[in-house]
């Protein structure tokens, strides 16, 4: 644990600054948030080297998905708190007048942010960066799966904002498995289904609410409409230029109308060689993060009824864990590509015949966390929008969604639950207090006994809204 200090000491220390309400204070906020916009410009060179070390994960790369996006991230945050943490004032009904009611938005507590390994820097910030601005104290558990990246959070993010309210802890599935013993006011995973269902049951134990962000197999549907090398071009983007496959909203598998298959394939090519040049694995292209996932993918790609359906790629070197990207078209769907989610960079085509029938496909599986539609049909993408349920949607480009702060991100179903990003990372760490104030005049004696017939009539007409109906009862005309 933290400086040597066991869980549950170290959530009972928490627990004791939160008392002191130093974290509710505006001021204290603002300091933390702009220690974390200082980390991440002033480390950028450290924290690209940490990222390049676990994930081959080129420079841009680092820069656009880990660093610009967590600086931009607590700027904004900054900007809108005051209006973020400003009472909302609400209408009262007419039976609690007079008075005025407020919802308060009051941090939770202490609360625990467990991270993933495929942007290990950004995954782990951001839900931080929405527990401070609302207030709260926070653990922040690293993946162990990203060492160098874990290492120097550990080392520098207590030199960048209050230590003794935020704190890292290190290691693995001991160290995550003391901390879910803990009661904690809100536990935020990002991860996969498995350990979000050991996480889910812990919580329950303490009645803990919990934000999973898991994931799942994130469907691209394209139309004989669509610009299909543009298309192409932002789908190699999303699925190879965003960490090789490895991202929770990665595109996972095409439902692509029969007709366009072959030139979207083709362009699919293009795309590549423009992106990497003849030989990908001489390009920047994140590596795979270590060899069971490796493993994994192979076993994915080299099991008996897809191997015949490669189409591009498929080269492998173990040495530096390079799998190049691959294109596979129409695996049978009871295969193991069509039933976990890939996480790699391995691309599914599977060819319909409409885009009813690509709707139908995506409804039969689990929900997943992102959805992308290409058309230029308004009707198609409004039709793709209504009939399906996701976490989110892109229409004609990959990612994008997840870096408009003002849009919720999460999943629905088995891909997640609670979401976050700009107010919605607020909200989530917040407690909405419902607040009714009233003075001590007009105590109207119809709301006490003796229920008198007068009275239960006065009360219909109040409660229903019948003013008419009420003058009439209180002259005595009715």
């Amino acid at each position: 644990m933290a400086d040597g200090v066991g869980a549950e000491n170290l959530v009972q220390e928490l627990r004791d600054v939160f008392a002191t309400g130093r974290t509710k204070n505006f001021k204290w906020r603002v300091e933390q948030l702009r220690g974390l916009a200082r980390f991440a410009s002033e480390m950028e060179k450290e924290i690209c080297e940490a990222v390049h070390k676990d994930l081959s994960k080129p420079a841009f790369e680092c820069y656009t998905s880990e660093i610009a996006t967590l600086e931009r991230s607590a700027k904004d945050t900054e900007k809108d708190l005051p209006k973020w943490m400003k009472p909302q004032k609400t209408p009262v009904p007419i039976a609690a007048q007079p008075g005025n009611a407020q919802i308060i938005s009051e941090p939770l507590g202490v609360v625990l942010v467990i991270s993933a390994w495929n942007y290990p820097v950004w995954l782990s910030l951001e839900p931080v960066l929405g527990a401070i601005a609302a207030g709260n104290c926070v653990v922040l558990k690293p993946s162990e799966l990203a060492p160098a990246v874990s290492a120097l959070l550990a080392k520098y993010i207590p030199l960048y904002v209050d230590s003794s309210a935020v704190k890292v802890v290190e290691g693995g599935i001991p160290e995550t498995t003391e901390l879910l013993e803990q009661k904690w006011d809100k536990i935020f995973y990002t991860g996969n289904g498995r350990v979000g269902r050991i996480i889910l049951t812990a919580a329950a134990k303490h009645l803990t609410p919990v934000v999973l962000e898991l994931g799942g197999k994130s469907p691209v549907i394209v139309d004989s409409t669509a610009d299909i090398e543009v298309a192409a071009r932002r789908i190699s983007w999303g699925k190879w230029a965003s960490n090789n496959g490895q991202a929770c909203i990665s595109p996972d598998y095409i439902l692509a109308e029969e007709s366009i298959v072959p030139k979207l394939i083709s362009n699919l090519k293009d795309s590549l060689k423009a992106f990497y040049g003849d030989d990908v694995s001489k390009g920047e292209i994140s590596r795979i993060v270590n060899k069971v996932h490796y493993n994994r993918l192979l076993g994915l790609v080299n099991e008996e009824r897809t191997l015949d359906k490669v189409v591009h790629g498929g080269e492998t070197n173990e040495n530096n864990l390079y799998i190049a990207p691959t294109i596979i078209l129409d695996p049978p769907q009871d295969s193991p590509i069509m039933q976990e989610e890939i996480f790699g960079p391995l691309l599914v085509i599977l060819t319909v015949k409409s885009v009813d029938q690509a709707i139908k496909f995506v409804n039969s599986r689990p929900k997943p966390l992102a959805l992308y539609v290409f058309s230029n049909s308004k009707a198609v993408q409004q039709q793709v929008i209504e009939e399906t349920s996701s976490g989110g949607v892109t229409v004609n480009d990959t990612m994008l969604h997840v870096a408009t702060s003002g849009l919720p991100f999460g999943g629905v179903g088995d891909s997640g639950m609670g979401a976050y990003h700009g107010v919605h990372s607020f909200n989530v760490f917040s407690h909405k207090k419902a607040v009714l104030y009233r003075g001590f005049r007009a105590d109207n004696s119809i709301r006490y006994p003796p229920y008198t017939n007068k009275k239960q009539r006065l009360i219909r007409a109040l409660m229903s809204g019948n003013f008419l109906g009420l003058i009439l009862i209180l002259i005595g005309l009715k």
